[in-house]
């Protein structure tokens, strides 16, 4: 067994006592609080299936400014990983995996904020080159200047994690030693969990027998999150999944919301997305959990935020 530290939590907790993580422009004195979650919709009238990509892009920046910017996350000379949800051999039209031209606008905002390294990666459940091909993320993700990784199986090191479930399990170490990781989930239906959020999103940091999870996966869920001490996470819900996930594979269960919402509040986040598939937060039990255990607020709207309408 190995013991990781992580070193994005340590700099976050650093002697300037969490300045850095302040938006441009916000002092430390002033009134006014950051924000802890962002959402940016398209306004008007919905655009054409082909003029998606570009407006995934501005919704991601747009996000992401109004949450203070990705300087606020990222220091020069940083190690990002961003772990979208690459789960499935899917095209990004059937939203079982993260839309690519979201993980693409991150990877740019990184590179521009200063990070010297990129890279983006998942534990798939299907076969990784398939997945990662099929998906559009490879290709995208490359095309903006991130190192797209594929997981070594062979490199799972059993991690002390100290949950209630989940005492250690096999993390993927090249993801947890990252100065920061960016949690990129797909907004869909799950038929066990009946929806996969960001905290869900975390299972492809994880080898082993994913599978035993199911017998408490509001709890391991809540283990997990813990550990990583969330500190971005990306929602896209440009294309949701409404039924028959987290596989998919039939088009009238996918439902345009042109939407992209970025939060530091990882329970919030999922409350919102929960929301956009038509449930309530309290109905989703790892929400319960989550909020249960001090990880966030479910109640979202009650955190410093932001909206913002996007052409």
């Amino acid at each position: 067994m190995i013991r990781t530290t992580r070193r994005s939590f340590l700099k976050q907790t650093a002697a300037l006592g969490g300045a850095a993580l302040l938006p441009p422009g916000l002092a430390l004195g002033q009134d006014a609080a950051p924000p802890a979650l962002a959402i940016a919709r398209a306004g008007g009238e919905r655009s054409a299936d082909a003029e998606l990509g570009p407006l995934a892009r501005r919704l991601t920046r747009e996000a992401l400014a109004a949450l203070g910017g990705m300087e606020r996350f990222v220091s020069k000379g940083d190690v990002v990983w961003i772990k979208p949800n690459i789960g499935w051999n899917r095209a990004p039209e059937l939203a079982a995996c993260t839309n690519p031209d979201v993980v693409a606008e991150l990877v740019t905002l990184c590179l521009a904020a200063g990070a010297k390294t990129v890279k983006v990666g998942d534990h798939p459940c299907h076969q990784a080159a398939q997945t990662y091909r099929t998906s559009g993320i490879a290709a995208a993700a490359a095309a903006a200047g991130a190192e797209v990784v594929f997981l070594d199986a062979s490199r799972f090191r059993t991690v002390a994690l100290g949950g209630e479930r989940l005492k250690e399990w096999a993390l993927y170490p090249e993801i947890i030693e990252a100065d920061l990781v960016i949690n990129v989930p797909v907004a869909k239906h799950h038929g066990l969990a009946r929806a996969t959020l960001a905290m869900k999103n975390y299972m492809g940091v994880i080898g082993g027998r994913r599978n035993a999870w199911h017998q408490d996966l509001d709890q391991c869920l809540v283990d997990i999150t813990a550990y990583m001490k969330p500190r971005l996470c990306v929602l896209d819900a440009v294309r949701v999944l409404t039924a028959h996930g987290p596989v998919g594979g039939n088009p009238d269960d996918v439902k345009r919301l042109d939407t992209v919402a970025a939060a530091t509040d990882i329970v919030a986040l999922d409350a919102l997305g929960a929301e956009l598939l038509g449930h309530r937060p309290v109905d989703i039990a790892s929400i319960r959990a989550a909020e249960a255990a001090a990880l966030g607020t479910a109640d979202w709207r009650s955190l410093p935020h932001a909206e913002r309408e996007v052409s």
